[in-house]
């Protein structure tokens, strides 16, 4: 009876913001109306969606965005990762402009897309010779089937709550979208999962992990757990896919570099186009060699715009000009300084919510109890995301539905400064529920 008059105190709480919401964004909600007339849902991108309607952005400077009515938030959604550089960063910005000005659909190789590789396989040891293509998803896709045609096995090893694309969407064990591939399903951080690999060993083709589990609440792996995975995945003969979509700006060799382990294969995406439309699939040179035509019982890897010439051009300025080596180890320190800023300040006002992730990728969960997987995760995050989420925006600060930050590079201290105010407001306002809540659902 209690945990039920709390929650429908939260409801309460939650119903009104959202109504001072609605009420602040009128050309935002007729815009979700219009969008309703041609999109189911009324979008195009699921993720995007949230109650009472989601805020349309007009336009966006460095690190902040304008909404459809003209209000203005530090933008902390940075497109889920790929917004690295903010918007409109002058070098990407002028690189593109220049491969514009000199004709976009070529049909044959460019003049960017060699430097842009090399400097990909610069950055990743694990990358001796790399593919491009279109999207994280499609990057994740092409290493599995490389995989699964290197090593003649089928089964790959997935975990739990695990985001690898549209069609690699593992929460709750996955869906009907999924790529009907065969699926071994493990927990995240779970030492068990050495058994698992080394049950299903010979038909085992990959392990693919996120080493920072995004969708399950951006939660990083143990040095030890990602020990195991490389040396028994090395013992069986199986492909260790790291998909470093969002996780390779984490320092100049992503987290690769950070835990000291070199995969078979890495994934990249988001951010590695300077914020336009781009995937990379890359790693050992044997294994990659899987897609040579010279060679006999090769894969074919095509795709329209897989060398997309902006991409390229925007690609390699972002890689080699924008985000070296010394700015990307400069980025991380300063996203881990200021998630550790936000757990200290939480941990003085005892309040039981804690940012988990590394370096620019962070969420916020409502306990004071160790995350080391999805599992740990507490139920009551779904009760209370909504209306953290709904502060935050009127506070000017634009999250994610479920929580989720990425800093950005043109981040200044009076953008860290507006997320602390708006985090510290929604606590200020909402302490007495939370606590309230949390007593109740942990007696």
């Amino acid at each position: 009876m209690v945990d039920t008059i709390i929650e429908n105190d939260i409801a309460a709480a939650t119903k009104r913001v959202r109504d001072r919401y609605a009420a602040a964004n009128p050309n935002s909600k007729a815009a979700q109306e219009a969008a309703r007339a041609v999109f189911p849902a009324g979008n195009t991108r699921a993720v995007l969606g949230y109650q009472p309607f989601p805020l349309t952005i007009a336009n966006g400077v460095g690190a902040e965005v304008e909404d459809a009515d003209g209000h203005t938030y530090v933008d902390c959604v940075g497109e889920y990762s790929a917004g690295l550089f903010g918007h409109s960063n002058p070098t990407i910005r002028s690189a593109i402009v220049k491969a514009l000005d000199a004709g976009i659909v070529l049909g044959g190789p460019n003049l960017y897309e060699t430097s842009f590789a090399a400097a990909i396989c610069d950055r990743f040891p694990s990358i001796e010779l790399v593919r491009f293509c279109n999207s994280g998803t499609e990057a994740n896709t092409l290493a599995l089937l490389a995989a699964r045609a290197f090593t003649n096995r089928k089964k790959i090893l997935v975990f739990n709550d695990a985001y690898h694309g549209g069609f690699l969407a593992f929460k709750s064990g996955g869906g009907a979208s999924n790529l009907p591939f065969d699926f071994v399903m493990a927990d995240y951080n779970d030492p068990a999962t050495e058994g698992l690999m080394r049950k299903f060993a010979p038909d085992l083709a990959a392990v693919i992990i996120e080493p920072i589990i995004g969708a399950g609440g951006n939660i990083c792996a143990t040095p030890e757990f990602m020990r195991m995975l490389r040396t028994t995945s090395h013992e069986i003969g199986a492909v260790l896919i790291f998909d470093e979509v969002k996780t390779s700006r984490n320092g100049p060799g992503g987290m690769q570099e950070w835990f000291g382990i070199i995969p078979d294969m890495t994934t990249l995406g988001k951010y590695i186009g300077g914020g336009l439309t781009t995937g990379a699939f890359g790693g050992r040179r044997d294994i990659m060699e899987i897609f040579d035509p010279a060679k006999a019982g090769t894969l074919v890897h095509s795709g329209t715009f897989n060398n997309n010439v902006c991409s390229m051009a925007a690609g390699v300025a972002a890689m080699t000009e924008v985000f070296t080596c010394d700015e990307a180890a400069r980025f991380f320190a300063r996203g881990e300084a200021f998630r550790s800023e936000l757990n200290i300040m939480l941990a003085k006002r005892n309040v039981p919510l804690q940012f988990t992730g590394l370096g620019s990728i962070m969420a916020p969960h409502f306990t004071t109890t160790p995350i080391l997987g999805p599992k740990d995760v507490p139920k009551i995050d779904k009760v209370l995301m909504p209306l953290m989420h709904m502060e935050m925006l009127m506070r000017g600060v634009l999250v994610a539905a479920r929580g989720d930050i990425f800093l950005s590079l043109p981040m200044e201290k009076r953008h860290f400064d507006t997320i602390k105010e708006a985090l510290m407001g929604f606590v200020d306002e909402h302490e007495n529920l939370i606590v309230r809540h949390i007593q109740q659902s942990c007696p």
